[in-house]
């Protein structure tokens, strides 16, 4: 049952924060539930990739999605997802969790250090390559280690896009949906899923993201975020520490 009360605070995450479900997902099934690595990568995907297509509907309902650019990075990124899942296979499942603890630690640093807002720009001409090399690393990554990308994402939008910071989440929403579809695809066969837990935990996370996105207005962005990077500081550690028989074998 504390499986799918931590379900909930996924889906949370993504409500208030716009991201931060996927670096949840990973931990929860594998030091939780007691999954093995790789299974609990290609489960992550698709239930953040669920939870967040969810939580897009409110961020369209408001304007806050920009299909064109979406159209542009998504299937990019989709490409490069599915290709981080396939490469996957070169990987043991305690490499894939260090990978992950050092993107969780990177996360931190971006949430700690806030994003400074910026101008919306919707004139800025788009620059297409720069844009889609973005798109490929964070698909790679997305593949590789499960997590959506929404900190990586966000920002790139703003800056090489001039989305304003509001429609630049609500956008990232929607390629995260898209990356982690493509990456749940692109594990599918490399071992057997259990379709009721999936549907039950996804379930329970879309109940969280549902809450977290009518709570949003009254939480402090600011200091959710610094907390949140905090935490994922210890946790990155704590999987370090977990696989740190790889570096001393």
């Amino acid at each position: 049952m504390l499986g799918y009360a931590l379900a909930t605070l996924i889906g949370f995450s993504l409500g208030i924060m716009g991201g931060g479900g996927s670096i949840l997902t990973v931990p929860i099934l594998v030091y939780v539930l007691g999954m093995d690595a790789k299974l609990s990568i290609a489960l992550s995907l698709a239930i953040v990739g669920t939870t967040s297509l969810v939580g897009v509907f409110n961020h369209f309902r408001a304007g806050n999605v920009n299909l064109k650019v979406a159209a542009i990075f998504g299937p990019v990124a989709m490409a490069g997802t599915f290709l981080g899942a396939k490469i996957s296979k070169l990987m043991s499942g305690e490499a894939q969790l260090i990978l992950f603890a050092i993107i969780m630690l990177m996360a931190s640093f971006f949430m700690i250090r806030g994003r400074k807002e910026t101008e919306a720009d919707e004139n800025k001409k788009l620059n297409i390559p720069l844009l889609c090399a973005q798109a490929v690393v964070v698909g790679i990554i997305t593949g590789l280690v499960g997590v959506g990308g929404g900190f990586m994402i966000v920002p790139a939008l703003v800056l090489l896009t001039g989305l304003s910071m509001k429609v630049a989440v609500g956008t990232s929403l929607f390629i995260i949906a898209l990356n982690s579809f493509s990456g749940f695809v692109g594990y599918l066969g490399m071992f057997e899923i259990d379709w009721a837990f999936l549907a039950k935990f996804s379930g329970f996370s879309i109940l969280g993201i549902l809450v977290g996105s009518q709570l949003v207005q009254f939480i402090s962005q600011r200091m959710l975020k610094k907390s949140f990077g905090v935490f994922l500081i210890f946790m990155g550690a704590f999987i370090l520490y977990k696989n740190s028989h790889v570096f001393l074998s």
